[in-house]
């Protein structure tokens, strides 16, 4: 009986997750090998070397964060508001998953600090992201610029809700997100 190979998705993830919580430099074979519970000579069967690892899991990111959710919101159809709605709560659900979640997001804004290579895809991302959010905002917001402040504020809130270390106020966190939505939708 033939032994069973760790997914190759398996050991992108645990790259990512290496990522988020050391950076670039966290990213090593025998690492996610132990985190897998696993040998590294799997390792090889996918991935020549750390730096294919290294850009299959820019490349696996780039992908999920950008044109997998979009299909993902576009698939289920639905007015632009609909498919705004779907997004917020998908990018809200993913918050902390290895591949959308917003440590996976922010460990490659780190490391796109130190790579031009890396600042390229996050570019590529963002804009990406913003085309998107333009597309659906002015689908019911006729005037360009505040189409421009919607997409802004949304990506902004997304990236930087992460950093404010202030105490709830009169609302709970949760509660001023979930005005913000309802506002952006208006």
């Amino acid at each position: 009986m033939g032994t069973t190979r760790t997914p190759r998705a398996s050991w992108i993830e645990q790259g990512l997750r290496a990522l988020a919580t050391g950076g670039p430099d966290a990213v090593r074979i025998e690492n996610l090998a132990q985190s897998l519970g696993v040998t590294k000579g799997g390792f090889y069967g996918y991935f020549r070397n750390r730096d294919a690892l290294l850009t299959e899991m820019l490349d696996t990111w780039e992908y999920e964060v950008s044109d997998g959710i979009i299909e993902q919101v576009d698939r289920a159809g639905g007015d632009a508001r609909a498919r705004l709605e779907r997004l917020f709560l998908l990018v809200a659900e993913a918050a902390d998953g290895p591949v959308r979640g917003i440590t996976a997001d922010l460990a490659v804004r780190a490391w796109a600090r130190h790579d031009a290579g890396v600042a390229e895809r996050l570019r590529r991302v963002d804009n990406r992201r913003m085309d998107y959010l333009r597309s659906l905002f002015s689908e019911f917001c006729t005037d360009t610029d505040e189409v421009e402040v919607r997409c802004l504020l949304a990506v902004t809130v997304r990236i930087g809700n992460h950093f404010h270390a202030a105490d709830d106020g009169i609302q709970s966190r949760a509660d001023v997100m979930a005005t913000i939505r309802k506002r952006l939708l208006s």
